[in-house]
């Protein structure tokens, strides 16, 4: 897989969302706690279990490395992070051994909206509570869900492609659909071309956040429509290599600017793509706060774990809680678009890691 080996990076400095020094008691004073400590919990002690959904795109790398940092500078004793290596039966499974090792609290990034369900479950019959990052779960219990609006991500790709794609085939290379954030993604950047620029004609590629899919899928689309004039991709961790790699074996890979270049707008904001959009290859994508992610899933667990829950409004990190359909809180983070008007901001994240 294209992007599955990458080195692993430092962190120089703690920037953007991360460098807000926000405590949870100062978290909990903007959202609101609603039950006593003493009712349930663990008083804010005992080991964190951290689940991550895969280790082959650079952004969940990144999230992996900001997790021991961000955990000692919000005073949770994490044990080793487990990797489901993109299986959601193995993440249910994960769930399991972390429970049976006595972890008081959890940090699970789902795969599968409907499938963590079962995992959930588990965590609520040994009362243990569990923050969810970066997807939201259809059904089960969390303290929250820390999470950037997925459907501004596709609102996002599609504006942009739209100002800049006059008329023609545009393609989305999506996410898993058994994730609501490919869901949400999808369904926003459809949505948002057929009611704002249907001169547009979108053609969808289900990649399932593998990039050989993604690729395979790609390559075969290309050889009926020559023609593409944009790409929306849903995931730059998994999709950024083999999209370029593919366009450069067509030799449709040309720079921003020159006849015949193809607009991409990505998702994740990771040193790659900042790359690419200096160079051309590129031309915007929503940076996905990893370093937030780590910090407040954190923080939500640790004031979680304490017995305290939460309410909708506004933080006092820049962000909202919504309570969504099913009834579960979120923590909405920002999550810019970036473009090479912006792209050397050292606020974000991916300019800050070596």
């Amino acid at each position: 897989m294209p992007t599955s080996t990458v080195r692993k990076r430092k962190r120089s400095t703690i920037t953007g969302a991360a460098a807000l020094a926000v405590c949870a008691s100062l978290l909990l004073a903007a959202c609101g706690s609603t039950k006593d400590t003493a009712s349930t919990g663990s008083g804010g002690t005992g080991k964190v279990g951290v689940i991550l959904p895969l280790l082959t795109s650079p952004f969940w790398q990144s999230y992996n490395d900001y997790v021991p940092r961000m955990a000692e500078s919000e005073g949770v004793e994490v044990l080793k992070t487990v990797n489901s290596n993109s299986d959601p039966s193995q993440q249910i499974t994960d769930i399991d051994n972390e429970l049976t090792q006595g972890v008081k609290g959890l940090v699970v990034a789902p795969l599968d909206s409907a499938a963590i369900q079962a995992g959930l479950d588990q965590a609520e019959r040994r009362g243990v509570p569990v923050v969810a990052v970066d997807v939201a779960p259809d059904k089960g219990k969390v303290a929250m869900v820390v999470r950037a609006d997925n459907v501004a991500y596709g609102r996002k790709a599609c504006d942009y492609l739209g100002r800049h794609v006059s008329s023609g085939k545009v393609v989305q290379i999506m996410g898993d659909l058994a994730s609501v954030n490919g869901r949400d993604r999808s369904e926003a950047f459809r949505t948002c071309v057929r009611e704002k620029y249907p001169e547009l004609k979108v053609l969808e590629i289900p990649a399932k956040w593998e990039s050989d899919t993604a690729a395979a899928k790609l390559d075969t689309l290309l050889n009926a429509n020559p023609d593409i004039k944009g790409i929306y991709l849903q995931a730059g961790g998994v999709y950024l290599a083999p999209t370029l790699q593919t366009l450069k074996s067509k030799n449709m890979l040309r720079p921003a600017g020159r006849k015949g270049h193809i607009a991409i707008v990505s998702n994740d904001g990771i040193p790659q793509e900042f790359d690419a959009l200096r160079k051309g290859q590129i031309d915007a994508t929503v940076s996905q706060p990893a370093d937030a992610y780590a910090k407040y899933g954190l923080a939500y667990i640790k004031a979680a774990m304490e017995g305290r829950t939460f309410k909708p409004g506004p933080t006092d990190h820049g962000s909202t809680i919504v309570r969504l359909p099913s009834g579960i809180l979120e923590d909405q983070l920002p999550a810019p678009l970036v473009t090479k008007d912006n792209v050397d901001d050292p606020k974000l994240w991916g300019n800050t890691v070596e």
